[in-house]
């Protein structure tokens, strides 16, 4: 990923609506977890101090490959944090309860089959995976392009993938749905073409307004059918 957008996600992830309503998703489905936890491609290690913060009984672990959002994730979150490839965990088999991987496996860069192998293999039996995914590849934009994503899944999707590397008891489900039809005509008709970040400030009552919506999702009895992001739970058996 460009470094500029490591900058920007540095300056954002702790106060941006999108972040705030990830990482609240994130630590819903660790609930439960009490032993060491990965955040397998970290960046700059918002979602570990967020964790820190609310869950600070958990030990926590980070793997990112850029050196300097390594260093960044380290001293921000005060977590362990090694530098390595999500294609090739630098950890012992059985050393998570439960890892973390959010909109990592949709990067150039990462094989989704063998990151999920080897998310299977650090974690302990019974340990829990977490994997949030941007949905729907016709909502590939000019934001992905600069990221370096090239793949956005379905929930059938992912559920698939999940099966394939070995993985029980799947919980898939996609979020942010209320925002859906904003974000389509935002990626697909305002923003055609532009290669700004989506990772930028919102003016405060916009951003409030936002964060205020997917929390109204979040607290919804039954998932939306459809949304910007699809968010999966599962067990290695």
């Amino acid at each position: 990923m460009d470094p500029a957008e490591y900058a920007l996600m540095d300056q954002a992830e702790a106060a941006m609506w999108w972040y705030r309503a990830l990482h609240a998703r994130l630590c819903d489905a660790l609930i439960g977890v009490q032993g060491p936890v990965l955040d397998a491609g970290c960046g700059t290690g918002g979602f570990l101090a967020m964790l820190r913060d609310g869950r600070p009984d958990l030990m926590r672990f980070g793997v990112e490959w850029n050196h300097a959002a390594a260093a960044r994730a380290e001293q921000k979150s005060g977590a362990v944090i090694v530098r390595g490839s999500v294609n090739a965990l630098p950890f012992a088999d059985d050393s998570f309860d439960a890892a973390v991987s959010a909109d990592v496996l949709c990067h150039a860069g990462v094989d989704p089959q063998t990151a999920l192998a080897e998310l299977n293999r650090v974690l302990r039996p019974g340990g829990r995976l977490v994997v949030n995914m941007p949905a729907y590849q016709w909502l590939l934009s000019a934001h992905d392009h600069r990221v370096q994503n090239v793949r956005r899944l379905t929930a059938a999707c992912m559920t698939a993938w999940l099966a394939e590397a070995g993985f029980t008891r799947p919980r898939v489900r996609y979020w942010n749905g209320l925002l859906l039809p904003l974000m389509a005509v935002q990626r697909k008709i305002l923003a055609r073409g532009d290669a700004v970040s989506d990772v930028a400030p919102f003016p405060p009552w916009l951003d409030a307004m936002l964060h205020a919506i997917t929390e109204i999702e979040r607290r919804l009895p039954v998932p939306l059918p459809a949304g910007g992001s699809v968010l999966a739970v599962a067990e290695k058996p």
